[in-house]
C-alpha cells in the first residue's frame, strides 16, 4: 500500500470519524471516500497508529439460542436512554427499538423524551400498521409492560398492564426476560446503535428528536439493515394481516368508569361531561369505558355505543363537522366551574298568592 494512500486514510480518521469503529468507519470508506483496502488491513494500521485500541480475545464459545425461523414469528422491543446526541451531551432521550429475530431486520426505531407507556404503543402501532401481527414480543419486565410483584421475582401475568392487555386483545403472545443476558439480541442491538448512530447523528450535526427520527428513518435504518438483516431459515411470513383489526381503540390506555349523578366521568384529572344520549333520560350509573388515545384524544363509549369525543384537556369536541373545521363544544367539564342554578322557589310563592 502506498504511504500516500495510509496518510489519507489517517487523516480522514483523525479529522472526520474519530470514534468510529474499524467496521463502521471501513463501511463508510468505502461507500463515500472510495477506499479499497480490506478491513483487516485498514485495523492494523489505525491500531498501529494508536488510533483504535487492541482488544483483548473473546471468552470460551458459548453456544447461542436458534434464532427463529420465519419472519414475523417473534420481534424484540427495547428502549434505550443514552446520550445519543454528542452535541447537546445533556439531552438523554429513550430510542425505542423493535427488531426482528430470524432476519435481525429493525423494523422501527425512534427517539421519545422517556419510555413511556404511550410511546412504547405508539412504536407497536408502526409496526403493526407497516407489517402485520407477529406471533411473539419479547420485552423486559418494565414497568409499562409487566406487573412484578416482587423485586427480580417472576410477573404476575394475571394483572395486566395497558402494553398487556393490548397484546393479549390482539393474540400477540409477551413473552419477559428476566436478565440481561436472556435478551442478548436485544442487548446487542442497543450497543451496535449507541456505537454507530451517535457517531453519524454527530456528523450529521443534529441535536433534536425531529431531526433525529428523521435521520433514523430515511438514511439509518436502510444502511443499517442492509448491512446486518440476512434472510429467514424458513421464507414463510408469520406475520399475521391485519385485515379489519382497528388498532385505535386497543393502542391506548383504556379504563372503566361509573357516570356520575351529574352525567361525568372523571379520567385522570379530568372531569368529562355526558352530552344527553338518544333514548337516555340519564346516563348515571351506567358503567363505561374511557380511551385515551395515542393522538391524545379521549372517547367514552358503552358497549358499542359511544357516548362523546373529547380534546386533551377534556373538553368536548364536535365530531360531525369537518376535521380543520372542529370547533370544541362550549360545556363545562369540571364541576367546580358549573354555576348553580337560580332557585325558582320564589316564582312559585308569586303564582300562588
Amino acid at each position: 500500500m502506498a504511504a500516500p494512500e495510509v496518510a489519507r486514510l489517517l487523516r480522514l480518521y483523525r479529522e472526520r470519524y474519530q470514534g468510529f469503529n474499524v467496521r463502521h468507519f471501513h463501511q463508510i470508506a468505502r461507500r463515500e471516500h472510495g477506499v479499497t483496502v480490506s478491513y483487516s488491513f485498514l485495523k492494523q494500521t489505525l491500531q498501529a497508529a494508536g488510533l483504535v485500541k487492541k482488544h483483548r480475545a473473546r471468552g470460551r464459545h458459548r453456544r447461542r439460542r436458534e434464532p427463529r425461523a420465519c419472519f414475523g414469528e417473534l420481534l424484540h422491543l427495547d428502549g434505550s436512554v443514552h446520550a445519543w446526541f454528542s452535541l447537546a451531551p445533556d439531552v438523554r432521550p429513550c430510542l425505542i427499538a423493535v427488531s426482528d429475530d430470524a432476519t435481525k431486520r429493525v423494523l422501527e426505531a425512534t427517539f421519545y423524551r422517556s419510555e413511556t407507556t404511550r410511546a412504547v404503543m405508539a412504536s407497536l402501532a408502526a409496526v403493526l400498521r407497516r407489517e402485520a401481527l407477529p406471533m411473539a414480543l419479547y420485552t423486559d419486565r418494565a414497568h409499562w409492560a409487566f406487573h412484578t410483584p416482587r423485586a427480580k421475582g417472576p410477573v404476575d401475568k394475571t394483572r395486566l398492564t395497558q402494553v398487556g392487555r393490548a397484546l393479549a386483545q390482539l393474540g400477540i403472545e409477551h413473552i419477559p426476560s428476566y436478565s440481561p443476558q436472556a435478551r442478548g439480541r436485544s442487548e446487542r442491538l442497543n450497543r451496535t446503535l449507541q456505537d454507530r448512530l451517535v457517531n453519524e447523528l454527530r456528523m450529521a450535526g443534529i441535536q433534536t428528536l425531529d431531526a433525529a427520527n428523521r435521520s433514523v428513518a430515511e438514511q439509518f435504518l436502510p444502511v443499517h439493515n442492509a448491512t446486518f438483516a440476512r434472510a429467514p431459515r424458513d421464507p414463510a411470513s408469520a406475520f399475521i394481516p391485519l385485515g379489519t383489526v382497528d388498532l385505535d381503540p386497543i393502542l391506548c390506555h383504556t379504563e372503566d368508569r361509573v357516570v356520575a349523578r351529574d352525567n361525568t366521568v372523571s379520567f385522570g384529572g379530568r372531569v368529562l361531561q355526558i352530552a344527553p344520549q338518544p333514548g337516555r333520560r340519564s346516563c348515571a350509573g351506567l358503567r363505561v369505558t374511557v380511551r385515551e388515545h395515542l393522538d391524545g384524544r379521549l372517547t367514552i363509549t358503552h358497549g358499542a355505543r359511544g357516548f362523546g369525543t373529547y380534546a386533551a384537556d377534556g373538553q368536548p369536541v364536535d365530531t360531525t363537522a369537518p376535521v380543520d373545521t372542529r370547533t370544541r363544544l362550549r360545556v363545562p367539564t369540571r364541576r367546580l366551574d358549573r354555576r348553580p342554578r337560580p332557585s325558582t322557589a320564589h316564582k312559585r310563592l308569586q303564582a300562588s298568592l
